[in-house]
């Protein structure tokens, strides 16, 4: 038996304090985001009316690598922090492969995802501001989960624009936001201005987190002391969950782990981005040569099928305009049960560093990721969230390379969070019922056709 034991846990002195700041090593920072009607560099002043100062202040930041974690936030990440990193011993034996495979877990709270990582901070930043109420958007659930309980310990009052298929598949997941005090609202709804819009152009629409995200923003710049908060998507979320990397490379130096891969799942770009943030630094600067791996669904491509360009974070086009891959601001994916990753653009600094060539990424079908999840959970005795499952798969299929070749290489990869809250996915898994789908060559177009022309 190696000596590296099942789980890595850091001490509670090993936990890192800082977050880390990915833009500030980068050769060629992302492009800035552009204010909607002027098209100019939006700056400070201008994402006031939306977002909380501090947060602004972290998103905007591109010069300092190590940006302190305010005490009060540490204070709470002690609550479920550190997280293990877990070496898959009974996996590597099922798949007879030469490979090591760990896993960094982030289910061990009740949200049951990384999520609370930024909420945390982001609940924080609120209260200090004087901030009484806030408003979100959710797919799968996880960040509302997450939020509603950050804004309840910090006395807070919250509203959850759900995706509506995903409310429809996770109705438990509105009882968890509700039993923390969150009102959660199936989107879109007839609730919002946006909301009314989209419903009268397509009124059987499953939504989308595009949708969602419209509808938040506008309950929140009309709500006094009211701001929008997010979990994914912009640089501050990614610098919040960069804390997942810390402590994975922490982890590493203590044991003498050295990986040759690193895989994540791709929605918005949050988790994948923390995971991957403080070893891709180093990469950047010659001092490995790491192989990362964005995974996402077939039904919502933006980077493997995406253009790089302009665009609205979301449906109602009311936000700024981000440079990033995108399937463009109208596109509406299929409902597949991934809600987490059913987002149409990804995050800017991922984006630029894609499009640089420093990491690639694949898409999976839903039925090839539930088999990989189900396969997971026989051998590691943790049922696996869908969007944490697409980066199962390509583990699976990188260890299988590597039995294969006769090559041994380590492979860490981010467990996001659980699945238990997603058992109608699974009972579609079982009984068969589970459809693939991917967007056709036309209704990726359709989409294109909503990119803003500049």
């Amino acid at each position: 038996m190696n000596k590296v034991p099942y789980k890595i846990y850091l001490t509670e002195k090993e936990m890192p304090t800082v977050w880390h700041n990915l833009r500030a090593k980068m050769k060629e920072q992302p492009d800035k985001m552009l204010h909607p009607a002027k098209l100019t560099p939006c700056e400070k002043e201008d994402l006031l009316p939306i977002f909380c100062s501090n947060s602004i202040d972290d998103e905007l930041n591109e010069t300092d690598e190590y940006i302190n974690i305010p005490e009060e936030v540490l204070g709470f990440y002690r609550m479920y922090r550190p997280s293990p990193l877990v070496r898959a011993y009974w996996l590597e034996k099922e798949l007879d492969t030469p490979a090591e495979i760990y896993y960094k877990f982030e289910g061990n709270n009740t949200s049951g995802s990384h999520k609370l990582n930024s909420a945390a901070a982001q609940a924080y930043y609120a209260k200090q501001e004087g901030l009484t109420s806030l408003t979100t958007e959710t797919g799968a659930g996880q960040w509302g989960s997450a939020l509603s309980m950050a804004c309840a310990f910090y006395g807070i009052d919250l509203n959850v624009y759900m995706v509506k298929v995903s409310s429809q598949q996770k109705p438990y997941r509105k009882t968890l936001m509700e039993t923390y005090g969150a009102k959660v609202i199936a989107s879109p709804s007839d609730t919002t201005v946006c909301g009314r819009k989209i419903l009268a152009e397509n009124p059987d629409t499953g939504g989308s987190l595009g949708c969602a995200i419209s509808e938040a923003i506008e309950v929140a710049v009309n709500t006094p002391k009211c701001k929008y908060v997010l979990g994914s998507v912009l640089n501050h979320v990614i610098l919040h969950q960069s804390i997942i990397g810390m402590e994975v490379k922490k982890a590493c130096e203590i044991y003498g782990i050295q990986p040759d891969i690193i895989i994540g799942c791709a929605g918005g770009g949050s988790n994948l981005g923390g995971l991957m943030s403080p070893f891709m630094a180093d990469k950047i600067e010659g001092k490995n040569k790491i192989e990362f791996i964005a995974v996402e669904p077939a039904s919502c491509p933006s980077l493997t099928r995406g253009k790089y360009a302009y665009d609205f974070g979301d449906t109602g086009k009311t936000t700024p305009l981000i440079k990033m891959y995108t399937l463009g601001s109208g596109f509406m994916p299929a409902p597949g049960h991934a809600g987490g990753l059913r987002y149409h653009g990804m995050n800017p600094v991922l984006s630029k560093l894609y499009h640089d060539g420093y990491f690639t990424a694949r898409s999976y079908f839903q039925n090839e990721v539930f088999e990989a999840a189900v396969k997971f959970a026989k051998c590691e005795g943790i049922l696996p969230a869908p969007e944490s499952s697409h980066a199962i798969k390509a583990a699976l299929d990188e260890a299988e390379k590597c039995r294969v070749e006769g090559k041994k290489k380590v492979i860490v990869f981010g467990l996001t969070g659980t699945g238990y809250f997603d058992m109608s996915a699974y009972e579609s898994y079982v009984n068969g019922s589970m459809t693939d789908k991917a967007p056709t060559d036309e209704e990726l177009e359709a989409g294109f056709a909503s990119l803003p022309k500049i």
